[in-house]
């Protein structure tokens, strides 16, 4: 395989590797938004919302309508629109500039500690975009009386509780939540895909758009369901710290492990675990799958680790 020409990763890449993140988080967050409303609800509320997904489904809708699963879509769309703008692209940044400076035999041999160090950077810068509105979304789905819609809520949520306690409670857990869950996601499916690659024994330009976006979707359900056990106690936290009134006063950090010791850590690791294991591995597939089309409509190839020859 001939050695990579790193000249082609300009702005202009690393500007639609970011547009392609953004569509394919946006959509995809979207799209699950009513699996996302049942398992907040089965996170916040356990002893009413006990009888699994499928039981959740039919009591919101019951008390509630149908419409009640798209609570927080407003929030979800935009949010994981502006995430997957800079997780996605910072992701292709991170990783490629550490390729090219390590050169292709070290970024090989590295290349998972690649992946992990790539990720971490870009969900850092992700999240502190992200919290706001995931604070807006988990007030409104947990109490759907609190504003008819986003611009409300963030209102409501700044004149009540300000700037920090309002939007940035959940920050801690989300780094703890999402961190974790995106350094396994690129990870695992980074290394699934090459993989799945090395069994048709070719390379990722040597197949089809339609191969490629079938490893894209395999690898990204392996991906996604690990990532969704390993990030899984902090997606609990996130939902209850955000909830009002919960781990009583005093800092994020003491509340934190009020509603830790509130809620024991078994029942952190389970509750809601198959809602989110399911829409995490169906979220993950879709957005790798969705990624690779829009790079390829946009004339980019994305870049693929490979081994010197």
């Amino acid at each position: 395989m001939s050695p990579t020409d790193w000249s082609k990763f300009d702005l202009a890449y690393y500007t639609k590797s970011a547009l392609a993140g953004g569509i394919c988080c946006g959509f995809t967050h979207g799209a699950v938004c009513p699996v996302d409303v049942v398992k907040t609800r089965m996170q916040l509320n356990p002893q009413k919302y006990n009888a699994g997904m499928i039981g959740g489904f039919r009591t919101v809708i019951a008390e509630e309508g149908v419409m009640a699963l798209s609570t927080g879509l407003g929030a979800t769309g935009i949010g994981y629109f502006i995430q997957g703008w800079f997780k996605f692209g910072g992701v292709e940044f991170f990783k490629i500039k550490a390729a090219a400076s390590m050169g292709e035999k070290k970024a090989w041999e590295n290349r998972t500690a690649i992946y992990l160090g790539a990720a971490a950077g870009a969900e850092f810068i992700a999240d502190c975009f992200l919290c706001p509105l995931e604070a807006c979304r988990i007030r409104s789905v947990s109490d759907p009386t609190y504003a008819s819609n986003l611009p409300g809520v963030a209102a409501r949520l700044m004149k009540e509780e300000g700037l920090v306690r309002g939007f940035y409670s959940g920050f801690g857990p989300i780094l703890f939540k999402q961190v974790p869950y995106t350094m396994a996601k690129f990870a695992v499916q980074g290394r699934a895909a090459e993989s799945m690659y090395a069994s048709l024994g070719k390379a990722p330009a040597e197949c089809s758009g339609m191969t490629q976006t079938g490893v894209a979707l395999g690898s990204g359900v392996i991906a996604g369901v690990v990532s969704a056990i390993i990030s899984h106690p902090a997606d609990t936290l996130l939902s209850k710290v955000n909830k009002k009134g919960a781990g009583g006063e005093g800092s994020i950090v003491s509340r934190m492990m009020n509603i830790t010791a509130e809620t024991g850590l078994f029942n952190l690791c389970t509750q809601g675990l198959g809602a989110r294991c399911v829409m995490i591995g169906t979220l993950t597939a879709l957005q790798f799958g969705i990624f690779d089309t829009v790079m390829s409509t946009l004339g980019a190839s994305k870049f693929h680790f490979h081994k010197p020859s």
